[in-house]
């Protein structure tokens, strides 16, 4: 297993990646693009190479020659962090993929000298809310927002607090 940094020429195979590993969650709560086109299910090479040109880095799980998932991460100030985009190929759970890239992120922010990791979640959806749970990450609060078909869950890791 290896994780890997990529760069926007990977913009397609990302993107792939992504769409491929939200369509459970997206037809799990009734999810479309007429209901939130931003969704990752329906995710495109374009948002990938806006994401790059904001700044936000990808990486790659790989194993042996194929890519299993990414994460991405952004850090909108020194001290804070947002663990994005998580993604993992529905024939790849279950082997620990996800937490891996959980914890590489923990450990890039920890060498950028960040203090707190922030994800956003949908908050009906319990079982990712507990996995995050098991690793570390604290509900802080739950927010409506009137362009999305569901209420997010906003998890915090104080990096300060907690070695994982």
């Amino acid at each position: 297993m290896t994780i890997v940094s990529t760069r926007p020429e990977d913009a397609d195979r990302i993107a792939a990646i992504i769409r491929a590993s939200h369509q459970d969650v997206a037809q799990m709560f009734h999810i479309t693009r007429d209901n939130n086109p931003k969704h990752p299910s329906f995710c495109t090479r374009d948002w990938v190479l806006a994401d790059f040109e904001r700044g936000e880095e990808y990486f790659l799980y790989e194993t042996g020659s194929r890519t299993a998932g990414c994460v991405a991460f952004e850090q909108p100030d020194s001290e804070t962090a947002y663990l994005n985009r998580l993604s993992v190929l529905p024939s790849c759970r279950q082997r620990g993929i996800g937490a891996a890239l959980v914890r590489f992120i923990i450990d890039y922010a920890r060498s950028k000298r960040v203090r707190t990791i922030s994800i956003g979640i949908i908050a009906a959806h319990a079982a990712l809310k507990n996995w995050y749970a098991g690793l570390g990450f604290i509900e802080k609060e739950t927010r409506q927002f009137n362009h999305l078909p569901f209420d997010v869950t906003y998890m915090h890791l104080c990096l300060n607090e907690r070695a994982i």
